[in-house]
């Protein structure tokens, strides 16, 4: 059953012969009394709140409701149906514990949507996480591993590709963020459509609407044809929004709008077009820090985070480091023409123990370096540390001394960044790709820094 609670009879007959068109059962409720009075003969298997269901707008009546709401049926779903003025008040809703909030006027098919993914989540079980169970229900093909925390992660992604949720991906760079993100379309409905990628750290404040939400001929100087944005050729799919954290401020405005809305209007065109995706974001940021900063919206944050999935780094999952080296090798074994290649057991061990701040990235090209400059089919340890004279050396000196770090207070967090950036680029003679990849960051994030600390750089690189 569907409780739908609003006082506008409206609204009431709207949303009511929309969902019993749908297949669901409706009780109707225009405030407090009528709801526990139906609370009380039956439970709802979700609940549509609206903020204001009185004649004060404040909101403040539907917010008690809520929270009354959540202390009797804690494991029920509520979605807000919500006004663009009341969207603070949405976000206070989420985190009162709403799964969503709908804004008005709302689009049917959206709203639908949006009930069937509260619903799907609520009743979906967890299976034990057992990696053959998984590769047997779901397409994890290009994830490799067996540790807990990541079986913990596939069965959740399990749980949740086949609904339209949006996902939320954290981790440090290099974890593979991406990998889930195509894991989670290709366990969805979706997967015969598009999966598009946005890397949102790689594109200017200036060039944000153009890029996504496209552009008609004449928007701009050199707009000398129509070009179609992102949204729109992901439209049925599945849209990749990667490094969410690095958007500046009025991109998380123009962006917001289209994930409310699910419409956009092209650069230059006066025509409202509408959208049909699934929304898929990751960042190596911490965004809960950079809302209490002010320095990320809260209102995008609650939009994009109905599920959240932290990837863990690789020392977190060191037993995880050999199956991801034989995958690599047998990978290199097929395009390198080398099919007598493998790594020694001891290697192998030598490899767990690696300082690997790049994580599975890192990993990957330290055994493909190894593989193109050794002439032995079987591995050794000392093969990869001949060939990275630079990580030897560390390594030598992790042995011997321990990490050596400056003195607390003698430097700041800036000066630190600033002097490593200044090593990276010395040692890797100003390439600017090289020097992104080493410090574990996009080059859009280090072009930024490098202004801010006055570092020269090739802008061609």
């Amino acid at each position: 059953m569907l409780l739908i609670i609003d006082d506008d009879i409206a609204i009431q007959t709207s949303l009511s012969l929309l969902f019993r068109k749908e297949g669901f059962t409706v009780r109707l409720a225009d405030g407090p009394f009528e709801t526990f009075e139906i609370m009380a003969e039956e439970t709802p298997e979700l609940i549509l709140l609206d903020m204001n269901f009185s004649v004060d707008t404040s909101g403040d009546d539907g917010m008690r409701l809520l929270r009354r709401i959540r202390e009797q049926l804690p494991n029920v779903p509520v979605i807000l149906i919500t006004g663009w003025g009341s969207i603070d008040l949405a976000v206070e809703g989420m985190k009162a514990g709403a799964k969503d909030f709908i804004t008005k006027p709302w689009q049917n098919d959206y709203l639908v949507q949006s009930v069937r993914t509260a619903l799907n989540l609520a009743q979906s079980t967890p299976a034990s996480p057992n990696r053959r169970k998984l590769d047997q229900q779901f397409r994890f093909d290009n994830i490799v591993g067996e540790d807990p925390n990541l079986l913990d992660i596939l069965t959740t992604i399990g749980r949740v590709s086949p609904t339209d949720a949006p996902v939320l991906i954290t981790g440090e760079s290099g974890t593979g963020k991406e990998l889930i993100a195509e894991a989670i379309h290709q366990n969805s409905r979706r997967h015969r459509q598009p999966f598009v990628k946005v890397n949102l750290g790689g594109i200017s404040s200036s060039l944000f609407e153009s890029e996504l939400f496209g552009h008609v001929r004449g928007a701009f100087t050199d707009a000398k044809t129509d070009r179609v944005g992102r949204f729109e050729l992901a439209n049925k799919g599945s849209i990749f929004l990667d490094e969410i954290g690095d958007l500046d401020p009025s991109s998380q405005v123009k962006l917001l709008r289209v994930l409310q809305d699910r419409t956009f209007e092209p650069l230059g065109s006066s025509k409202s077009r509408s959208v049909d995706v699934r929304i898929i974001c990751a960042t190596n940021r911490n965004l809960e820090d950079m809302v209490s900063k002010g320095q990320f919206r809260e209102d995008l944050f609650y939009r994009i985070n109905l599920i959240s999935v932290r990837l863990p780094a690789l020392r977190e999952r060191p037993s995880d480091i050999p199956l991801l080296v034989t995958y690599f090798v047998n990978n290199l074994k097929t395009i390198y023409g080398r099919p007598d290649l493998r790594v020694s057991t001891l290697a192998q061990k030598w490899l767990k123990n690696l300082s690997l701040p790049g994580n599975i990235r890192q990993l990957k090209n330290v055994v493909e370096r190894t593989v193109l400059l050794s002439a032995n089919d079987e591995l050794q340890s000392d093969d990869f540390e001949r060939n990275l004279p630079q990580m030897a050396s560390l390594v030598a000196h992790d042995r011997t001394a321990g990490l050596s770090l400056p003195d607390v207070g003698s430097l700041t967090l800036e000066e630190m960044e600033y002097q490593m950036i200044q090593r990276a680029m010395a040692f890797h003679q100003n390439r600017v790709a090289k020097v992104a990849r080493a410090l574990g960051i996009t080059r859009f994030a280090l072009y930024r820094r490098l202004e801010k600390f006055g570092i020269p750089y090739n802008s061609e690189d």
